[in-house]
């Protein structure tokens, strides 16, 4: 399996979004997370992931004869790389970008659902900006980006802390006068 089949399947890609902010967890506690998934789905989609190695096993242990495994994403394994990239077509650029941007519109839309939504209260943020750069500075500005977001990513939950996606796209725009 490519790594755009292995990623780019709805349920896998939710499930790779919610192991995100670093917490290992096992599959009934990911099943808590997607709760719309059901078990049967969950499990199968873990088992994909965990053979490709997207997820590491890092313990076992024994509950009502069965094995509960926890697992951690593997931020190496869990992202379609630069080589990767690079060799995509521009239809499966098109179906990367759908897969990410229906995953976004479905997320809005179950925090959007919840009772407790208040998107002024939240701090929900939508924006874009239009900036020149060369390549080098784009790959620099991403770095930056980056950098900055794994500043703030080791945090564990807490009193007062709420989970939050942050999330980057960049689409180059034809030249008007560069």
């Amino acid at each position: 399996m490519t790594p755009i089949d292995l990623l780019l399947h709805p349920v896998r890609l939710r499930i790779v979004q919610a192991l995100l902010d670093g917490r290992p967890c096992t599959t009934a506690e990911l099943g808590a997370r997607l709760p719309d998934v059901s078990t049967a789905t969950l499990y199968r989609h873990v088992a994909v992931l965990a053979d490709a190695e997207v997820l590491e096993v890092l313990g076992e242990r024994p509950v009502r004869g069965a094995v509960e495994r926890t697992y951690r994403l593997r931020w190496d394994r869990a992202a379609i790389d630069a080589d990767t990239r690079s060799a995509m077509t521009r239809d499966d650029h098109r179906r990367a970008f759908g897969a990410f941007a229906a995953g976004l519109l479905a997320d809005f839309d179950r925090y959007l659902g919840a009772p407790s939504a208040d998107p002024g209260a939240d701090g929900v943020v939508y924006r874009q900006a239009a900036l020149w750069s060369t390549d080098e500075e784009h790959r620099a500005l991403v770095a930056e980006l980056e950098a900055v977001v794994a500043a703030h990513g080791g945090r564990s939950p807490g009193e007062g802390r709420r989970r939050r996606r942050i999330s980057l796209v960049v689409v180059p725009e034809e030249s008007e006068g560069g």
